[in-house]
């Protein structure tokens, strides 16, 4: 089964708040393209921050001025004291968040641990979203 819906179709958002995982690549970056093309806030979570304003820029460039903030933040997600402080800062900034992807991922690396000495893939991609979202749940509902 195929789907005819396209990002085209996403309604305007402007006035709502995004954070997106993993923003400066892959589906990250697409989504964050998409939201922006809407007229979002989006807040990008990004492991390094020089990747993620070169992906802001190149946001900026392909979709022009749609009314929308692009704000790149950083958030390590193997590490829960950079989720904390990411978290924070949000919390600080930010009175509401409307949409939350939990879109970062490793896959497929070689056996390694977080600084927290969990099981990378299984940190990253479960156990960092997993604090965020908890850290976040008051600005998510």
């Amino acid at each position: 089964m195929s789907s005819s819906w396209t990002a085209g179709q996403m309604p305007d958002c402007t006035d709502r708040t995004v954070l997106i995982t993993g923003a400066n690549s892959g589906l990250g970056f697409e989504a964050t393209k998409a939201f922006v093309a809407k007229g979002a806030t989006v807040i990008m979570a990004c492991r390094s921050t020089d990747r993620g304003q070169q992906a802001a820029t190149d946001i900026r460039d392909s979709v022009g001025n749609t009314g929308a903030t692009l704000n790149v933040r950083q958030c390590d997600l193997a590490s829960l004291d950079s989720i904390d402080a990411f978290a924070a800062g949000v919390e600080q900034d930010y009175d509401a968040i409307d949409v939350l992807c939990n879109n970062a991922g490793v896959m497929a690396i070689p056996r390694q641990e977080t600084e927290d000495g969990f099981e990378k893939q299984l940190g990253v991609n479960h156990l960092g979203h997993f604090a965020l979202t908890g850290h976040l749940l008051d600005l998510l509902v």
